[in-house]
């Protein structure tokens, strides 16, 4: 959340016009004609979290793709598995201080609807740190370009 994955991804997939971009929430919100937000409202997290995992073993097959997945579906026991058994999981991480900024004046995100504060921030960030380490690399994305970052990345995948 706020790490930069939904930018950086897409200028990712600038440099490697070869490979397909897959944003998996919005591949939800195209399949479900509803905002990520509204599905949270409507339905709740285990629903919403239910049709991430059937869009991340979909998409998570095959070659030459990209994909962008929101921060909570590494999370989950069955995404991770799919994810790492079929490509290069990279977690972009960034300081806790810099996602406030970043992401403080968007009204979009579900978790944050209530009680947004740094400390939220960093509690979420806690929570899913263990999870995270489990990816291929970690990027510090704190204080860097979306392009600086693309040659992070492609330095570790071509590496």
């Amino acid at each position: 959340m706020g790490s930069g994955k939904t930018t950086v991804s897409k200028e990712l997939s600038k440099t490697l016009p070869e490979y397909t971009l897959i944003d998996i929430d919005s591949e939800i919100e195209k399949s479900t004609q509803k905002k990520i937000s509204e599905i949270f409202l409507k339905h709740g997290e285990p629903f919403f979290r239910m049709l991430e995992t059937d869009k991340i073993k979909k998409f998570c097959t095959g070659n030459n793709h990209i994909i962008s997945a929101g921060g909570g579906a590494f999370e989950n026991e069955d995404n991770r598995k799919v994810m790492l058994e079929n490509g290069v999981v990279i977690y972009l991480k960034a300081a806790s201080d810099e996602i406030y900024n970043r992401i403080k004046n968007e009204i979009h995100r579900p978790l944050l609807k209530r009680n947004f504060s740094l400390e939220k921030i960093e509690n979420i960030m806690k929570n899913r740190e263990k999870n995270y380490l489990k990816a291929n690399y970690t990027i510090d994305t704190t204080g860097k370009t979306p392009y600086n970052i693309v040659k992070e990345i492609l330095g570790v995948i071509n590496g």
